[in-house]
């Protein structure tokens, strides 16, 4: 009975709230809405459905003006638009509702109008909502038909699925971010951030009407203007072209680990980007455009000029050029630039008796090219001679994912990089490329003749030395360099010219690993070990010290160096030297603080440093390293052993694929190549590379796919147990993608729901690189623009290789075969 009475009276008071808000409407005011009869007033707000944004009354810091804005739902006041920033109200007695035309407005304590959404034709039965992204937005109640945004009025913060842009945006306005005046006054301040979309689109931020900073080209993945920027999946960021309506914009998805990151250009014009951090409960700011000091300001070095914030003087002209006004340089005001010591070919008197000879262009490795880009049709093998022909193209460039850009205005508003940045060819005067390889000869021949007396005197003493004591040891190693020459003739390398490298003495390699000592030990490789060193100067290296008893040691060193020496790539290491004294054979690379990506990866204790996005970055840089040596590189390279062990992580995780101990070089137009030396790793192998010796770029493929499915599920291929049985992650993969479960392949530590597109995609691009039938596989370029969605329909799957077939192990996971190397197998 006392139940009853309880359930009575809860009845009873859902029913006489029922009553109150239909009677008196404001009292039952929606969380997220504003209706006709609804009014916003004093210290009531009202939140988004997912309780992310609020909207209410605000009042900033040292001022006593009031206005209506649109904020996160934190602690520490983060105001994301504001409504009344032309008229702020001198208390908080205003209020904001539905007027009788259907327009949302704010009045003042006085009753006045101080902002309104100002639509000319609009319903009179319209409801006002503040929707889960931060966007407040203006309906029609009979249709739901959008009559007005905040999103489409921007103030100073860009949020994810905001569009920031030109032309005439959603509903008819201008889009584009514009400062606050200080940080306690919203008025609009000298500041305005846009998207530049002429010609080829860049993110620009204007002081007034002139340019203060830009982001550099787009290449539909990242701005190449940023050299923090590396990924797609670091940013999420995307430029629409809307044709039909002729508007262009930027937008983003939010691809942090931090659920609440937006940006914000503040008032002294600097972009930042800023995520909340729950533990410490405060705003944290992760980048920033004007990070790296005077050289982000644009055009800070005029016309002409360089801009290299590590150097003692942050502007010099760029080469073959000169101040155009000496005295103010040497004052360090740099802005009139600078101008050519020699005039180029067509613009010569033709009576001058160098007309015929013709310019020539000086490479510039890792700037942010000029501003005022011309894109133009040029591939990239014509891109040169097409500036060369035209007589206003002073500079060219040409970058994958733009194609070619020629200058032809002042080049302006460049900056020297130490990571990342373009290519960028300077045309100049025959003369100065001329002087420059005079004296460059010149150089040359003083080292030469240097070098000739210095090898004369060392040979003599080592003749003599070792004829006395060593004749048989130097004997054995002239011998060994022979053979390895012979091998790598019949690899198919004999037409690489090893440029020399550098050659560390037995005991600069002892003292650096302090006579490789246990502790110094990173690890055992097939053929042989790896130690950490530090060499006198302080540099930090690893040294792979082939073992003696490998009877494959001495072809695979030879074909590393021969290999690795004509390389240079962000995502390969990196080979600083050799030694091959005392019998030893070792190699010296760069040290990679974050060791192999094996370690990070299937170490549980290690695992949590790996979250969603950095995974993304590391498939994306060892696809981009893999482009390289198939076709980007002077050499075009089958690596052979593309597996997790193999790939090194820098100190900011950026991977390196290294071992090229089995890597072929493939001359002309060879595609692919027949071997009865089979070697590799089980678990990466091709099929028709494991069964009949037949490799390629496709066969690489293979194993980047295998690679990237073991990324993303954090697990190896072949120490995978489903239902008490030892199945690979490839066959694990492949159910799930015919169950429609594919999202469950990804690793559930990392798994959050709006990655589930992304993770779908990247298991779908694992699975097409796994067929069975090397045809059917994509290259790596088309890998890379699916992973990108720049390809947006993926083809379906094919059946993919071994599916059929269980481990021959026992089901205990440390029997893993994942990192067993085989080798000198008869292909059948």
């Amino acid at each position: 009975m006392e139940f009853c009475r309880k359930v009575r009276f809860l009845t009873l008071c859902q029913q006489l709230f029922l009553i109150i808000s239909v009677l008196f409407p404001k009292f039952g005011i929606s969380r997220d809405t504003i209706t006709a009869d609804q009014f916003l007033e004093g210290s009531e707000t009202i939140l988004s459905n997912s309780q992310d944004f609020k909207m209410g009354f605000f009042s900033p810091e040292n001022s006593t003006k009031y206005y209506i804005g649109i904020m996160f739902n934190v602690p520490s006041m983060a105001v994301v638009w504001v409504a009344n920033r032309y008229k702020p109200m001198n208390d908080s007695r205003g209020s904001m509702g539905i007027s009788a035309n259907g327009n949302l407005i704010v009045l003042d304590g006085e009753k006045r109008v101080v902002w309104s959404s100002s639509i000319s034709s609009s319903p009179a039965n319209t409801t006002a909502q503040l929707l889960d992204t931060g966007n407040l937005v203006l309906k029609d109640s009979s249709s739901g038909s959008l009559l007005w945004e905040s999103f489409g009025e921007n103030s100073d913060a860009f949020l994810e699925k905001m569009k920031v842009g030109s032309g005439v945006m959603s509903l008819d306005m201008m889009n584009e971010l514009r400062s606050w005046k200080s940080p306690w006054d919203p008025s609009p301040g000298s500041f305005s951030c846009r998207l530049q979309p002429q010609n080829i689109p860049q993110v620009v931020i204007q002081k007034n009407s002139k340019i203060y900073w830009r982001t550099g080209p787009w290449n539909k993945q990242i701005f190449i203007g940023l050299p923090h920027m590396i990924s797609f999946y670091d940013y999420g960021f995307q430029i629409i072209n809307d044709n039909p309506r002729g508007i262009t914009y930027i937008t983003y998805t939010n691809m942090k680990q931090y659920d609440k990151v937006h940006y914000v250009l503040n008032s002294t014009g600097c972009l930042l980007e800023r995520y909340w951090d729950e533990e410490k409960s405060q705003w944290l700011v992760t980048w920033e455009s004007c990070g790296s000091g005077q050289c982000d300001m644009y055009g800070k070095c005029g016309p002409f000029g360089v801009c290299d914030p590590s150097a003692s003087k942050s502007c010099s002209c760029l080469q073959g050029y000169k101040p155009r006004n000496e005295m103010e340089w040497g004052k360090g005001n740099w802005s009139s630039g600078c101008i050519r010591n020699a005039a180029l070919q067509c613009h010569r008197n033709n009576s001058d008796e160098a007309t015929s000879k013709k310019d020539g262009f000086l490479k510039l490795q890792m700037v942010k090219v000029p501003d005022f880009a011309l894109w133009v049709s040029s591939l990239n093998d014509s891109c040169e001679t097409d500036c060369l022909s035209n007589c206003s193209c002073l500079a060219f460039s040409y970058y994958t994912g733009i194609g070619c850009l020629h200058w032809s205005e002042d080049l302006i508003d460049v900056q020297q990089f130490s990571s990342g940045g373009a290519d960028l060819y300077i045309r100049l005067a025959y003369s100065e490329l001329d002087q420059k390889k005079e004296r460059k000869d010149h150089k040359v021949i003083i080292l030469v003749i240097t070098l000739s007396i210095c090898s004369l005197v060392i040979a003599s003493c080592m003749y003599f030395g070792l004829v006395k004591h060593r004749g048989k040891k130097w004997n054995h190693i002239i011998h060994w360099g022979r053979i390895s020459s012979k091998n790598m003739h019949r690899e198919g390398a004999s037409q690489v010219e090893l440029d020399d490298l550098p050659v560390f003495m037995f005991e600069t390699i002892a003292k650096a690993t302090q006579n490789f000592h246990s502790d110094n030990k990173l690890g055992q490789g097939g053929f042989g070990s790896v130690y950490k060193g530090k060499l006198d100067d302080g540099q930090d290296i690893a040294v792979k010290r082939l073992s003696e008893s490998s009877t494959q040691g001495q072809k695979e060193f030879m074909n590393e160096v021969v290999v690795i020496s004509k390389l240079q790539h962000r995502n390969l290491v990196r080979l600083l030297g050799c030694c091959i004294e005392r019998g030893e054979k070792m190699l010296v690379y760069e040290f990679m603080p974050n060791g192999s990506l094996d370690a990070l990866l299937f170490d549980p204790n290690k695992e949590v440093f790996l979250d969603w996005t950095k995974r993304f970055m590391i498939i994306e840089g060892i696809g981009r390293g893999l482009l390289y040596l198939h076709r980007d590189s002077r050499l075009r390279i089958i690596h052979r052993d593309l597996k997790t062990s193999n790939i090194l992580l820098d100190e900011q995780l950026n991977p390196k694929i290294s071992d090229f101990g089995l890597a072929r070089i493939f001359g002309g137009n060879q595609n692919q190549a027949n071997t009865q030396r089979v070697v590799g790793t089980y678990g990466y192998m091709a099929p028709e590379y494991a069964m009949k010796g037949r490799f390629s770029e496709k066969s690489d493929v293979y194993s980047f796919g295998v690679l990237l499915l073991e990324i993303v599920s954090g697990r190896k291929n072949y120490a995978f147990y489903h239902d008490d049985f030892a199945i690979s992650l490839v066959a694990h993969a492949w159910k799930l993608w015919n169950s429609e479960k594919i999202e469950e392949v990804a690793d559930p530590k990392v798994y959050e729901m709006h990655f589930k597109m992304s993770i779908r995609r990247f298991v779908h691009v694992g699975l097409l690189c796994v067929q069975e039938y090397a045809d059917d596989r994509p290259n790596v370029s088309t890998v890379l623009s699916m992973l990108s969605s720049e390809i947006v329909e993926l083809p379906h799957p094919k059946q993919p290789a071994f599916i059929g077939m269980q481990s021959y192990l026992h089901n205990k996971p440390n029997n893993s075969v994942n990192g067993v190397t085989i080798s000198d197998i008869e292909g059948r």
